[in-house]
């Protein structure tokens, strides 16, 4: 079958490295699946040309990090969430400092550089709280890099401590905070945001946080959660203010999109498959031209669809998660070690690398292999 030249001159664009519209992307968002596939494997080798020594299209990174949840409590009761807990649950919490440093000794024994740490939008702990625990955890664990407090966290901290992004941010950053997470991103349209998670940060408060963290010289990651009330045009507009925020602060180091998980939670939604999870992330990789890393989500999709993932744009398997609290409160429950990451990286012939928040290598590169002589 001849394609129309136009869709052939499409194909050539992606191909060649260069940006796409969002009308593109509509077209490409309907190619078959093995063909969006290729383009998306395609931009990723483009991405990272130039990484590690010139060796970043054999090499796919992971990390070994621990989620850690520092409260349950929270006062936005997010639809499609089922962790969060009010005040008055029996089962609501605030970690101790003596929990939270024996999940950081864990996560060093096993060789891990960072704790990502988030929480509900507890109604009651003060400013004080939230820094004198970050000095704690970077005087008693100096090489742990704290991943911390997504976006809508600090639009909660802004309000009730009355004070500006900036100077929260750089009072954290202070205190020991050393990136930000991109949870909280759902879909960056108010329109979705109204229906999901009314009383949460609305898009372009969500952006402001980025964009200050970014101006004050921190790094983020960015995320996207697909498949419960929004369209295919909403995906397209969170791609394309994402990417516009990119083009103005350039502090995103990663892109993660994963489904939305139904069990337990009041958001009354068909949930999506792996299907679309793979041609949803192949469109991302291939719009979010200036963001260098895509993870690919097996915390959701698990470890097969997560390892194939890596065929559909994706450069970064994520972490181990040594402890997951969220996703698996709306159930979904999957598991990984070191050795799982390396073989899943390995099986597909890429040489699989630990890296840290930044995407800096940090473990040794393996041996190579003795070349037999032969007489």
């Amino acid at each position: 079958m001849v394609a129309h030249p136009s869709h052939e001159d499409l194909l050539q664009k992606v191909w060649d490295g260069h940006r796409i519209s969002q009308s593109d992307a509509r077209t490409l968002y309907h190619l078959p699946l093995e063909e969006l596939a290729l383009l998306a494997d395609r931009r990723r080798q483009l991405a990272k040309k130039e990484a590690y020594a010139g060796r970043g299209n054999e090499i796919v990174t992971f990390n070994v990090d621990r989620n850690i949840n520092y409260t349950n409590i929270c006062n936005v009761y997010c639809k499609f969430c089922a962790f969060y807990r009010t005040e008055k649950n029996a089962d609501a919490y605030v970690i101790t400092r003596e929990e939270i440093d024996q999940k950081i000794q864990e996560t060093i024994d096993l060789g891990g550089n960072q704790i990502l740490m988030q929480g509900g939008h507890h109604p009651s702990l003060t400013l004080d709280w939230y820094l004198d625990l970050l000095s704690h955890i970077k005087n008693k664990f100096p090489s742990i890099n704290i991943h911390a407090f997504s976006p809508s966290e600090f639009i909660h901290f802004r309000d009730v401590f009355q004070l500006p992004l900036e100077d929260l941010i750089t009072r954290f950053r202070a205190a020991g905070l050393g990136s930000i997470p991109g949870g909280g991103g759902e879909i960056l349209v108010d329109s979705v945001r109204q229906r999901i998670a009314p009383l949460k940060a609305m898009s372009d408060d969500w952006l402001e946080v980025m964009d200050v963290a970014h101006r004050l010289g921190m790094s983020s990651s960015v995320t996207m959660m697909f498949g419960h009330v929004e369209s295919l045009d909403h995906r397209i507009e969170h791609l394309d203010r994402v990417r516009k925020q990119q083009d103005k602060s350039h502090g995103f180091t990663a892109f993660i999109c994963w489904t939305f998980q139904a069990e337990n939670t009041r958001l009354k939604a068909e949930p999506v498959g792996s299907h679309e999870y793979l041609r949803t992330q192949a469109l991302s990789r291939i719009y979010l031209d200036n963001i260098p890393n895509v993870q690919s989500s097996w915390v959701t999709q698990g470890l097969e669809v997560g390892q194939v993932a890596l065929k559909y744009g994706a450069n970064d398997l994520g972490s181990i998660m040594i402890e997951e609290n969220v996703v698996s409160k709306a159930g979904t429950t999957f598991c990984m070690s070191v050795a799982d990451m390396k073989r899943l990286i390995s099986d597909l012939g890429y040489e699989p690398r630990q890296r840290n928040n930044w995407y800096e290598l940090v473990d040794q590169p393996p041996l190579p292999i003795p070349q037999l002589t032969t007489y």
